[in-house]
């Protein structure tokens, strides 16, 4: 009878780690994909403003690279910031909105999800990011003929990639930020710089060699390379350093971001 009057103590186990990642990405999607026209608009127009700005103007006063027309080149190569700057408003300003403004965090952590679960969740959604506007760019470029090589194919993966490293430098960055005025510190200061010296509008080999050591630190350089590689068909073995500077910089940055973050929200 006494047993039967105590209370029972019910044990419940978390979901499987996939599915509380899935969670996380699934409910940034849906929140994405309420205004998927405004959206994701700008990676079919941005490109074809700077390509037909610059390629068409330059194209007249510079002839082939490494044998390459110059408008082949540039196109290669505006194809990959498209996923550094989805992948770095959305861990900057979006994260911080969520976490400073919206307190959405604080309701996902009170369920069964851990902060690594939320972070590395949001990482795999800019992920996704990434590869759809490196896709979309991608397809506007081989509409105009200029993406000559059938491994093109492949540059929404290096994009998926690319939005993952970003999102995890763009997250340690926001680890540290109180007030949303200092992102401009680091799109104008890091982002900005990067474009330029990244090899995308002319090679790193023709700045002086201090600064192409300091263009081979840039993790846009590395997306460069692999995705100007991929469509143009021009293959090296430079490109394993590529990807695993790749792999390295986003385990280093994530796992840094997410311990960060971590003693904010629980702060």
């Amino acid at each position: 009878m006494t047993k039967a009057l105590l209370p029972q103590l019910i044990v419940t186990t978390p979901p499987p780690l996939a599915y509380r990642l899935y969670s996380i990405w699934y409910r940034h999607i849906r929140v994405y994909c309420k205004h998927l026209v405004s959206n994701g608009f700008p990676p079919f127009v941005e490109p074809l403003f700077f390509l037909a700005g610059v390629g068409l103007g330059l194209g007249h006063y510079v002839g082939l690279i490494d044998g390459t027309p110059y408008l082949l080149f540039l196109a290669s190569g505006m194809i990959a910031p498209s996923s550094m700057f989805t992948a770095a408003f959305e861990c900057t300003f979006g994260t911080f909105i969520r976490l400073e403004f919206d307190k959405a965090y604080d309701g996902m952590v009170s369920a069964s999800i851990t902060v690594t679960d939320l972070f590395v969740g949001e990482i795999l959604f800019v992920g996704t990011k990434g590869f759809f506007f490196t896709l979309a760019v991608m397809s506007v470029f081989t509409v105009f003929g200029l993406v000559p090589s059938y491994y093109a194919i492949l540059t929404p993966l290096v994009g998926f990639f690319a939005g993952m490293m970003f999102g995890a430098l763009s997250l340690f960055v926001t680890s540290f930020v109180k007030t949303i005025n200092h992102f401009n510190f680091f799109l104008t200061g890091c982002l900005t710089p990067m474009f330029f010296f990244s090899g995308i509008v002319f090679p790193i080999t023709n700045l002086p060699e201090w600064i192409q050591w300091v263009s081979e630190v840039f993790p846009l350089t590395h997306s460069v390379r692999l995705i100007r590689a991929c469509c143009l068909g021009q293959f090296s073995s430079l490109l394993f350093f590529d990807i695993l500077f790749m792999a390295a910089f986003t385990i280093i940055f994530g796992y840094l971001a997410v311990s960060r973050l971590e003693k904010r929200l629980i702060q």
